[in-house]
């Protein structure tokens, strides 16, 4: 079995067709489609129930492509730490991030690294907190900048608090609470929100604030991403809760602090089981201790 066989396996599961896949690793249909014979021949199994309308894994192909997954990127990181070895950071440096991170610039920052370091492939990827703890927990990233509720813990991660925050609330422009700094979180609740999907962290910094207070929320509208939850609160929907770091970018939109305000910390997180050195270089140029406590 060979790695680049496992390489055209991943990438058919991934995009689920064999032209696509080719086009991806840089190689003829015929030639991907080969190796990936050859290697359901060695294995004594069919990998993709194919037909003229589309390729999908079989049961014993969604079992393998995990594993090929583990066996390349664990090829990769041998290569990349005989680079470090010698003095060269290699590899590839995986990032996530929440739609609201603000703790850092990570555009400035990873430009910044690429300069440092130009072998490295860098890739981002934008999700919710929940799903970037659990990408990275996997080893599918190896850093993300994630919003959690103060004293929440990921688990299976190192992690180092960037900064403290609060929520703030943003209205349309004619909103009765449009010309006020502030307002409470029982005059609030009397609005219908836009809000962040259930369950998740961005949401629970909001609903734990309420809950502390004996309230609940009519949500209407649950969004991931604080571009559209923006779009829907300018359309006069209903109110929403963002960061208030993020508030002063959200144009056409008006600020009103809270009293009570919902507190959310802002963190970085990496692997439990040591980070590669890409990982290592990046978090050393932000300042932190790749090595910090769990």
């Amino acid at each position: 079995m060979e790695l680049q066989q496992m390489r055209y396996v991943v990438a058919v599961a991934e995009t689920g067709g064999f032209t696509r896949a080719a086009e991806r690793c840089h190689v003829v249909q015929s030639a991907l489609s080969h190796q990936i014979a050859r290697l359901e021949k060695e294995l004594g199994a069919r990998l993709f129930d194919r037909t003229s309308r589309r390729v999908r894994l079989t049961a014993a192909g969604a079992a393998f492509v995990p594993v090929a997954r583990q066996a390349l990127e664990a090829a990769e990181r041998a290569r990349a730490e005989v680079a470090a070895a010698t003095g060269e950071v290699r590899g590839r440096l995986a990032v996530g991030a929440i739609s609201t991170v603000a703790a850092v610039d990570l555009a400035q920052e990873l430009g910044a690294f690429r300069t440092r370091c130009p072998q490295v492939r860098i890739g981002l990827q934008m999700e919710m907190s929940e799903a970037l703890i659990e990408r990275v927990r996997q080893g599918v990233l190896d850093v993300a900048f994630v919003g959690l509720v103060p004293g929440a813990r990921p688990v299976g991660v190192r992690e180092k608090v960037l900064a403290h925050g609060e929520l703030v609330a943003v209205v349309p422009p004619g909103h009765p609470l449009a010309g006020q700094e502030w307002t409470t979180l029982p005059r609030l609740a009397r609005e219908t929100f836009v809000d962040f999907t259930a369950g998740s962290a961005a949401r629970r910094q909001r609903d734990d604030a309420f809950r502390a207070a004996g309230l609940t929320a009519q949500v209407a509208f649950e969004v991931t991403t604080v571009e559209f939850l923006a779009k829907l609160v300018r359309a006069g929907l209903g109110v929403g809760t963002v960061p208030a770091a993020i508030a002063a970018e959200l144009a056409g939109l008006h600020t009103v602090r809270l009293r009570p305000a919902p507190q959310r910390t802002e963190r970085v997180v990496w692997s439990g089981l040591g980070p590669s050195p890409a990982a290592v270089a990046f978090l050393t140029g932000l300042g932190v201790d790749p090595n910090g406590t769990p």
